[in-house]
């Protein structure tokens, strides 16, 4: 057996990452010049089949028996193809599909038996983005001839179908179980010598952005007051800001606009959205501000002089310090952390991501991405009139703060 190529065989149920992480791959794979290609199964099965026919949850039943047998054709085409590439230029071979059952992954270890192969299996159970993730799911063509709420009932029911057949990975020779929201390995075994497979590794546990731009709300009634917390809109100045923002943006494709749950982030966000082809606003609790708890709506001044202790304990350490009834920077972090991993997961293909925040939650994405001291997170600068562009890659990682304001002065001048 040669071991010098390798077949990927992903695994999982529907809308767990797998197609994400096969393109995650192709690029990083194909950067240090390795010979990479995908075989998806679903794209040869939207080819063949009318749409109607492969959208409709049936096409998917254990019971059907004719719908299995083409199913069945479509993974061995592309099984032939995989084997033919890595028998000529080919060095890995990404076969890209749900492989639910045993039975698949037999036929495929028989069939792909000249080289290595690693099963990859998707594992994903936070239902928050399921939900968001089925909704994407449904807005593809394959959809587009059904209202959404039975694209949805449709796509439901063909998940319940693979859980009948759904097999976990245990058998087979070499295989990886990941948690495809937090890139992370819960399981493996290694049988056979896998090539690239430290590479291989490195990448499934990387979070990479080819392009985060991180906004900062535009200027509010509080802003203008000092005031901390609250669910403030925003002033004349700050909607001009946003439609500034918009202005900037307008020649960039930015699919997703991820936001906390407070109004001013919206609004900020609809600003830009609104010069947008198609572009979705999608909100994330995570990405609110730090809880003041019984400081909210307060100015320092205030606290300070109504407070001291609480002002004077948060001054000594203020990462660390949380406020009664409140939260800390440290406190926010896992939440933060846990925004990001979605505002990624469900951005999938998309080369552009947009966060707008706040100051505090601004300053832990940052950290995320700059390895701050955590001692100096609450003091990294978060201007209103300027956002940040992060490039963060393996090869690659770039922090730059940049202007937008030129469109707001332009147009107040």
């Amino acid at each position: 057996m040669s071991d010098d190529k390798l077949y990927i065989v992903l695994m999982g149920l529907p809308a767990r990452g797998k197609s994400t992480l096969a393109l995650r791959l192709l690029e990083a794979f194909r950067k240090d010049h390795i010979r990479t290609r995908i075989f998806n199964n679903g794209n040869l099965r939207r080819i063949y089949r009318p749409l109607d026919e492969t959208s409709r949850a049936e096409f998917y039943s254990p019971r059907n028996f004719a719908a299995i047998a083409l199913r069945d054709k479509f993974a061995r085409m592309n099984m032939e193809r995989a084997r033919s590439y890595l028998r000529n230029s080919g060095q890995v071979a990404i076969l890209d599909a749900t492989n639910a059952s045993r039975r698949r992954r037999e036929t495929i270890e028989t069939y792909l038996n000249d080289h290595p192969l690693l099963f990859i299996e998707c594992i994903n159970d936070d239902q928050e983005i399921l939900n968001l993730s089925i909704l994407e799911k449904t807005r593809l063509p394959e959809f587009s001839h059904l209202e959404y709420k039975k694209a949805e009932a449709e796509f439901l029911k063909r998940i319940d179908y693979y859980k009948l057949i759904y097999t976990p990975l245990k058998m087979e020779r070499n295989f990886v179980c990941l948690d495809s929201l937090q890139n992370r390995i819960i399981k493996e075994k290694h049988t056979d010598p896998i090539y690239l497979f430290a590479r291989l590794r490195d990448y499934l546990v990387t979070d990479e952005v080819k392009n985060l731009f991180l906004i900062r709300h535009t200027q509010t009634e509080y802003n203008l007051e000092d005031r901390i917390g609250g669910n403030p809109g925003l002033t004349i100045k700050g909607k001009e800001q946003a439609e500034a923002l918009a202005q900037f943006f307008c020649a960039k494709k930015i699919s997703y606009i991820f936001t906390s749950s407070k109004i001013r982030t919206k609004r900020t966000a609809e600003a830009i959205a609104s010069k947008q082809d198609y572009c979705r606003i999608i909100a994330l609790k995570e990405f609110d501000e730090i809880n003041a708890g019984i400081c909210e709506g307060m100015t320092y001044a205030e606290i300070e002089k109504k407070m001291p202790d609480v002002f004077r304990a948060r001054e000594a350490n203020k990462y660390a310090y949380a406020y009664p009834e409140g939260e800390s920077y440290a406190t926010m972090k896992p939440r933060i952390e846990e925004g990001i991993k979605k505002a990624f997961f469900l951005n999938r293909h998309s080369h552009n991501i947009m966060i707008i925040g706040h100051q505090a939650v601004n300053r832990l994405i940052l950290s995320h991405f700059l390895y701050r001291r955590e001692v100096d997170v609450p003091y990294i600068y978060i201007p209103q009139d300027r956002f940040y562009h992060i490039v963060s890659m393996q090869n690659k990682k770039l922090f730059e703060l940049k202007r937008y304001d030129k469109y707001f002065y332009k147009k107040t001048a």
